[in-house]
């Protein structure tokens, strides 16, 4: 196995022929692995379901594969797969035992594969319009942070005293059996609800987002949320990781065969806040979003155009109790 860091985006190396973890050379083009994993795709019967891709185009989910060593695959990836299916069959209490770095690479990995994905697909539509792939170098400076954080699977990487990433964990009432997923890979945002929990990771942020919302997580830690509490605290993370405006850099350094991984400061050079100007009109958009299965139009959201309609805090500011929220119909 490999003792030194891989980093694709130095020469671009999206191919088919090594391993998307390591680098390797692979025996055929057909060592792949899923995307999405294949017990999670059985379970909710998404194997030909439509997944949009940025170019609006819909592979199916079991379209989405990675370049994966049989090694890697069978020594690190799938012990970590049954372990995250068992927490995840189990339900929440389960989940939130797990230990947080495991579930930030089991999330990472599906981010990271949708990347992949994206940037074949790029590639070959821009080559087939004899044009070069213009592609935002700080979105590429991110993607490949990220990469090199999922390499912790298979390398003694350490991360000094910080974590890359904001983590919010929930237990959800009623239950449901559907699977309720969404990323934003821009700000390489996740949320997966299903079962009787759910979770959003913020994958680059160090933190940030988990000090920016402190005033409505002490109002919500350790409380049960009805699914569309769970989708409005989601719709609040993926809009402030919209807003976040840092690109945050990290230092490798190697020492005594370990990797450690240091969080250069976030504040930088620059005076000016972590996060653009919160917009009550804009966060209502995304709001009418997260809600679309409850029929919510932006109108009856922003009825109150400087605070919009909320199911996890009442006129008062205090947190509404799951068994209480009353829907329409």
């Amino acid at each position: 196995m490999q003792t030194e860091i891989y980093q694709p985006f130095d020469k671009f190396n999206f191919g088919n022929r090594t391993c998307f973890l390591t680098g390797k050379a692979l025996q055929s083009e057909e060592e792949k692995i899923q995307v999405f994993p294949a017990w999670l795709l059985s379970k909710y019967n998404l194997y030909d379901q439509p997944f949009k891709m940025l170019d609006e185009n819909f592979p199916t989910y079991k379209d989405l594969k990675l370049p994966c060593s049989a090694e890697v695959n069978e020594l690190y990836l799938e012990p970590l797969e049954e372990e995250i299916k068992a927490a995840f069959e189990q339900g929440f209490e389960a989940v939130k035992a797990l230990d947080e770095w495991k579930l930030f690479i089991w999330s990472g990995k599906i981010m990271y594969g949708i990347i992949f994905n994206e940037l074949q697909s790029a590639i070959k539509q821009q080559y087939a319009q004899g044009q070069g792939l213009n592609i935002s170098q700080s979105l590429m400076h991110k993607f490949s942070q990220l990469h090199i954080m999922l390499q912790m699977l298979l390398l003694p990487i350490v991360f000094e005293g910080f974590k890359p990433y904001s983590f919010f964990l929930f237990k959800i009432n009623p239950a449901t059996d559907q699977f309720n997923y969404r990323d934003e890979i821009n700000s390489l945002t996740f949320s997966l609800r299903l079962n009787d929990f759910g979770f959003i990771f913020c994958l680059q942020d160090n933190s940030a987002n988990m000090l920016y919302h402190q005033e409505i997580l002490q109002k919500i830690a350790g409380q049960t949320l009805h699914p569309i509490q769970f989708e409005e605290f989601s719709g609040r993370i993926f809009y402030s990781a919209y807003l976040f405006n840092r690109l945050p850099e990290y230092h490798l350094l190697e020492v005594e065969n370990k990797i450690y991984i240091e969080a250069m400061p976030l504040q930088g050079l620059s005076s000016k806040p972590f996060f653009d100007e919160w917009k009550p009109k804009v966060y209502g958009q995304v709001l009418e979003n997260f809600w679309k299965p409850w029929g919510f139009l932006l109108l009856e959201i922003i009825k109150n155009p400087e605070e919009p309609m909320s199911f996890l805090v009442d006129k008062n500011s205090m947190f509404i109790k799951a068994e209480k929220i009353e829907l329409p119909g």
